[in-house]
């Protein structure tokens, strides 16, 4: 099956549908039943996200019948989804709200990912911010641009690496290992500024901007990833594991770097500095 333009076309629009019926008016008027955890406390889910996926989820179905469909909240339910990924013809990949946490609390830092692979080869990524009505895009080979509510486009190219003590970064020292932080936290002040966003979707957002130059990711599920690594390749980065392999969202191997460059000595730098 081609990925047509029509195909593009109608999930972006299913994406800002969702947007507009299912998340915004949600946004700050979220009732405690409306937010579950899953797995521990903070791994949160709201009527938003489910709803949301639903949404798109069938209209990714309408639009490409013979697609896997792939999305947070469904592989909750079913977890051999991602078990056939890797023999999938075509799949899309949704993060119906990548930072729930932010959502839930009334934070701004939220958006929605999608992702199109065809076979092997993630064709199609998606980062949308439903606030501003407007979303990063990228296809292979042609590129990542920036598009706001009307229409206008803006192709984004990522500049030549930063000195590593200008560079900033986003690291969420609190998901590795408590033994491993005391000492990554030392590195820090090599750095011009270590933070988080815990929303992939702003911070590959950011990096594709030129804002931010690396992420360091404990975990490394499919729908965080998979549309902002595409996002961020089309812009002149790169994203590998720290034994240097690409990214396969069929088998997510953390950690997990991004960079907004591919200056493979600062790479190796900034990999050493923070992981030995």
């Amino acid at each position: 099956m081609a990925l047509t333009q029509e195909i593009k076309d109608g999930l972006l629009e299913a994406v800002r549908m969702a947007g507009s019926t299912e998340i915004m008016p949600r946004f700050r008027n979220l009732p405690p039943e409306a937010i579950e955890s899953k797995a521990h406390a903070d791994d949160l889910v709201t009527i938003a996200d489910k709803r949301a996926e639903v949404l798109i989820s069938e209209a990714a179905a309408k639009l490409m019948p013979n697609a896997l469909i792939v999305g947070e909240e469904a592989v909750e339910d079913d977890r051999s989804l991602l078990i056939k990924m890797a023999d999938a013809e075509m799949t899309v990949i949704i993060d119906p709200i990548d930072g729930t946490s932010a959502f839930a609390s009334g934070l701004a830092t939220f958006g929605v990912l999608l992702a199109v692979r065809v076979g092997d080869q993630t064709e199609y990524g998606l980062l949308y911010d439903p606030i501003l009505d407007d979303w990063v895009v990228a296809e292979r080979g042609q590129g990542t641009y920036f598009v706001n509510a009307a229409g206008d486009r803006r192709r984004l190219r990522l500049p030549d690496a930063r000195p590593i003590d200008q560079m900033q970064g986003y690291v969420p020292l609190y998901l590795f290992p408590k033994e491993q932080q005391a000492e990554m936290a030392k590195a820090y002040s090599k750095f011009k500024r270590i933070t988080t966003l815990r929303c992939s979707c702003h911070e590959y957002r950011m990096m594709t901007f030129g804002h931010s130059d690396f992420t360091l990711n404990a975990m490394c599920k499919p729908w965080d990833h998979t549309a902002g690594i595409l996002a961020l390749e089309e812009a002149g980065g790169q994203a590998l594991t720290h034994t240097g392999d690409p990214y396969d969202p069929c088998a997510p191997r953390a950690p997990l770097w991004a960079f907004a460059h591919r200056d493979k000595a600062k790479q190796e730098t900034v990999m050493k500095l923070l992981l030995g």
